[in-house]
Parts: C-alpha cells; structure tokens; sequence
C-alpha cells in the first residue's frame, strides 16, 4: 500500500502535474494541503475519473486539505471540532480499512515575535490534544501532511544560517517534539539516515532545486503499529521538475498492509 502526500499549492493550477504523476505512480491514498479552492470548486469528477474517491474541505485562495483513496473512505472528521468550523480547511481525518489517516496543513506562521507565530505554537498543541482525545498509540495511525516544520539539522540545507528561520526555529522544534512523544516514528527519516533530500523549494531562489537548496517541511509520521509494516519511504522530485510545478514534491511511504 502506498500512501503518499503532496502540497499542492493550488489543486487547479496543478491538475496537470497531479494528473500526469497519479497514472505514473498510482498511490493508493494522496493527501492534499494547500488545495486553495472552496468546496464547490474542487474538481471531483476528474479526481473520480482517475480511480479515486475523494474527500475535502476547502477555501478560496486559501488553505484546504483533501484525501483521495483508491478505497472507500470512512469515519471522516473535518477540523478539531469534526463538522469543519474549526480549522476544517487545515486538517482531516479520515479512516480506510483499518488505517488511520490524520491530513494537516499547520499554519505557517509568521516573525517569531508575532501572534501568527503564537498561533502556529499553540496549533501543535492542539494536534497533540487531538490525537490523544481521539486515538490509541496501538492504532494502525499516520499523520501526514505540511508541517511547515524542518525537524532536523538534515531537513534544511544550511542549518547554520536558517536557525531560528520559520520553519526551522527551536520553538518550533521543541513543540513538534512534544507531539512526536504521544507516539509517532518519522517514516522517511527511519530508512533515509541521510540529508540533502528536501520536499520544498522557494520560487524566488533561483535553480533552487538544482542547487540542493531547499527543506523537508512534509512529512509522513506514524506509530509503532504502522512502522513495523513499512517497507521503503522516499521522496519523488519529479513532479517539482515539471512544467508549472508547486514548489513542494510529493513524499510517499510503502506499508506491507
């Protein structure tokens, strides 16, 4: 079983690159951030067209999350509250077969000094509240999405120079720890000992990719029940490479489930 996720950066500017990876790589369930389109908008028929059911919450311009599975979807749960009013357009959970799937995009933040930052800090441990009100450690459970974090001194490119960057600041760092320890293992950095493998670029830094220069903000985390069915995890560059590209890439992990 392959399951992967992706921030898109806008499912409708992106339907050509979505498209074209989906029929090449096939995972049987692709979370989705950044989808930046309202409900109504969101193109379900072609979605249906290759092979998926899908569920979503969304906004214009803005946010928005969805899950498509080869399988039928159950047990879905929108924001922390369940019916979408709170933070609906940034979370999603979700149950196919026996697995649980928790899809985030975690506000980025802002200057360290602002409340956008606050607010980022005070996210995580809302998500850490959620998963022990709402889940067992012993759950078949992954959490995925954006996380607008760089966990490690091997997610950044130059980790001297970005420290205390969003995205790679020790508050932010010291809060992602928290919720890691209600029971979650990173599933790429379990295989993939190494740095220099990233799932965003910026726009505005020229050959960026070429040049190694980017970080691993997207993640694919899962307990102890869901580690010890995994069998490779690994990010795919190409669709970054692509004609109109997002400047995130997709990470995927395979479980023997």
């Amino acid at each position: 079983m392959i399951i992967s996720s992706f921030n898109c950066n806008s499912i409708r500017a992106r339907l050509p690159v979505l498209e074209k990876w989906i029929k090449e790589v096939s995972p049987d369930v692709l979370a989705l951030q950044e989808t930046k389109v309202s409900n109504g908008e969101f193109p379900e028929d072609i979605i249906t067209s290759l092979g998926y059911n899908s569920l979503f919450m969304g906004e214009k311009n803005y946010n928005g999350v969805a899950v498509l599975s080869k399988k039928k979807i159950g047990e879905v749960y929108y924001g922390f509250d369940g019916a979408g009013e709170d933070e609906g357009s940034r979370l999603i959970a979700v149950k196919t077969g026996k697995l649980h799937i928790v899809n985030t995009y975690i506000p980025q933040g802002s200057s360290p000094d602002s409340d956008k930052f606050q607010y980022k800090l005070d996210w995580f441990k809302r998500i850490g509240l959620f998963f022990d009100k709402r889940y067992s450690k012993d759950d078949l459970l992954i959490w995925l999405g954006d996380f607008n974090v760089a966990p490690t001194p091997l997610d950044v490119h130059n980790p001297k120079r970005l420290i205390g960057s969003i995205g790679y600041h020790p508050d932010e760092h010291r809060e992602l720890a928290l919720v890691t320890e209600w029971g979650f293992t990173d599933l790429y950095r379990k295989l993939n000992p190494e740095g220099g493998h990233y799932t965003f670029w910026d726009y505005r830094v020229k050959d960026g990719v070429a040049k190694g220069l980017g970080w691993r903000v997207d993640h694919i985390w899962g307990t102890s029940a869901v580690e010890k069915k995994l069998v490779r995890s690994w990010i795919d560059i190409s669709p970054r490479l692509m004609e109109r590209p997002s400047d995130h890439t997709p990470i995927l992990v395979e479980l023997k489930i």
